[in-house]
């Protein structure tokens, strides 16, 4: 099986940064454990291939990117998290979202997320995350992030997604690119980037059409292709466990946790992201508070 991956693309003349990203079976592995419809699948897919599109290239190891998308459509949010490689876990509100197609004839993800806000949450090691929002101009989600960067971080570029549903409900393509403008681009390098943009098919058509990362970075940036800067796999991955889980519940303090005792036997957490499922004694619970 081929495995999912990001490449970092650098146009000639060092003005345009491009990623470019297959992640069909990160996609494939989260419709599994949501047991997402193809709307819902769709949505989260293009969530997590953004959020790896932003995540990776973050500089500290323990780095991590979120993306929120809330809005009034019957999906009910989509959440996408990665890491600085690009490793991803997300979850959307209502995993049985399915809407008729759209008026284009692609998945209604627009329909699904509905008029509403996308946050944008960066740990990168500071005394508080960095927080940025928008309201939402689709809730298509390429176009979103596209708007966000250009607004709230001053970064001009596109942001392409795709995710392709196959006729038996599983993910039979999944990626995007991210392609930014670097300081010192001008007219000539946008009027330039425009007309290759201009030839370059939807993300899904090109991965199902068997093409590879580095073929689509040679595609977007024909006019001028520098080189391939490094490749990194990514995967669906999620990095609950029970240590993080009880530091959580302990957080809570003796009071509540105390409520917790007379009303349940014992505490239960299931993770919103995988299928994980800790118990705790709540007795033992609060002897770890007080001591």
């Amino acid at each position: 099986m081929k495995k999912d991956q990001i490449i970092n693309a650098i146009s000639g003349d060092g003005l345009v940064s491009l990623k470019v990203l297959d992640c069909r079976n990160t996609v494939e592995k989260a419709r599994k454990i949501h047991s997402t419809e193809p709307t819902a699948t769709a949505a989260l897919g293009r969530a997590l291939a953004a959020a790896a599109l932003m995540g990776n290239g973050l500089k500290g190891e323990d780095d991590s990117l979120i993306l929120k998308f809330h809005g009034d459509g019957p999906i009910e949010g989509v959440f996408a998290e990665s890491d600085s490689k690009g490793n991803t876990r997300g979850y959307v509100g209502n995993p049985a979202t399915e809407l008729p197609l759209n008026e284009f004839g692609k998945l209604d993800v627009g329909g699904a997320i509905g008029k509403g806000s996308l946050t944008v949450i960066k740990d990168i090691g500071l005394k508080e995350p960095y927080t940025g929002q928008i309201e939402l101009v689709s809730g298509e989600i390429a176009e979103d992030i596209t708007h966000y960067l250009f607004t709230s971080e001053q970064t001009p570029g596109v942001c392409s997604l795709g995710v392709l549903i196959d006729r038996d409900r599983s993910v039979l393509a999944a990626g995007g690119f991210l392609l930014t403008l670097l300081p010192g681009a001008g007219e000539e390098v946008i009027s330039r980037v425009e007309r290759d943009l201009a030839d370059v098919a939807s993300m899904s058509s090109m991965l199902s059409g068997g093409m590879s990362c580095e073929e689509i970075a040679r595609l977007v940036l024909k006019s001028d292709f520098g080189e391939i800067l490094d490749s990194t796999e990514v995967k669906y991955t999620c990095r609950c466990s029970e240590k993080r889980v009880l530091s959580a519940i302990i957080s809570l303090g003796v009071d509540e946790l105390e409520k917790m005792r007379q009303e349940m036997s014992s505490i239960e957490v299931t993770c919103r992201y995988c299928p994980a499922v800790y118990r705790f004694d709540p007795e033992e619970v609060i002897k770890l508070v007080k001591k």
